[in-house]
């Protein structure tokens, strides 16, 4: 298979924790093209007081980037969005059209923190879809409170939202709790897509493997529509839930 697409990756350098050069961010995007990903949307973080990132300085680095890239056939095609830490000031920036949802405007990349889930989350997803975003859940797998309470995810599936699984986490990258977790909610069919949250070329390794046991797990088919038009739908607004 080819044609995937990675909705969540940090290939943009000095902006965030993921790569760490142009030279690095290169050698991640031709990684993720050769295991199959012809389209990788770069996504940092904008989380305050950890990575305080803005809308303007996030496309001023993307497009330090992208003038960098070489034009050649291990290059995929790339875009821009961000991760935004679901916090009252990020949220607040998504309300105000001072985010970056996806290309086309129709969904928008969020994240919570590890151990807790932000109060007034369901009001405030629900304010998100209202304004026309499909909000699109990062790594659902590796939050703890949804370890023991898998219900937490199936509720938000339930309300419109689309879950997004770092594909690393099957292959253990994470531990074992977040390797469980995914393994539920795939036999579940609660993800929508996956992705490679990938940080560093030697990312890839977990990611190949992380496919490779999803597609052990729900088949050729179903991990095609997860890597590719899961994907395709959430950008172009087609997602059926």
């Amino acid at each position: 298979m080819a044609g995937y697409i990675d909705l969540h990756s940090h290939w943009i350098p000095g902006i965030d924790d993921g790569v760490r050069s142009a030279e690095e961010g290169i050698a991640l995007l031709a990684a993720l093209q050769s295991l199959g990903f012809d389209t990788v949307i770069a996504t940092p973080h904008m989380r305050p007081g950890m990575f305080d990132n803005e809308k303007a300085g996030i496309e001023a680095a993307y497009a330090s980037m992208h003038a960098q890239l070489p034009q050649a056939a291990s290059m995929p095609e790339v875009a821009l969005s961000s991760e935004h830490f679901f916090d009252d000031v990020v949220f607040g920036r998504l309300m105000s059209g001072e985010a970056l949802p996806y290309p086309g405007g129709r969904a928008v990349l969020i994240e919570f923190s590890a151990d807790q889930l932000p109060a007034r989350l369901n009001d405030r997803l629900f304010d998100l879809r209202r304004k026309g975003l499909r909000p699109v859940i990062a790594h659902p797998e590796r939050y703890s409170p949804v370890w023991k309470h898998i219900e937490i995810v199936e509720d938000l599936v339930e309300r419109g939202n689309v879950l997004l699984m770092d594909v690393g986490a099957l292959a253990g990258k994470y531990g074992r709790s977040p390797r469980k977790a995914a393994e539920r909610m795939l036999e579940l069919g609660l993800y929508y897509a996956v992705c490679s949250d990938a940080h560093r070329p030697s990312d890839a390794q977990a990611v190949a493997e992380g496919i490779g046991r999803m597609q052990s797990i729900v088949g050729a088919e179903e991990a095609r529509f997860l890597l590719c038009d899961g994907p395709r739908g959430i950008l172009d607004g087609k997602v059926e839930l």
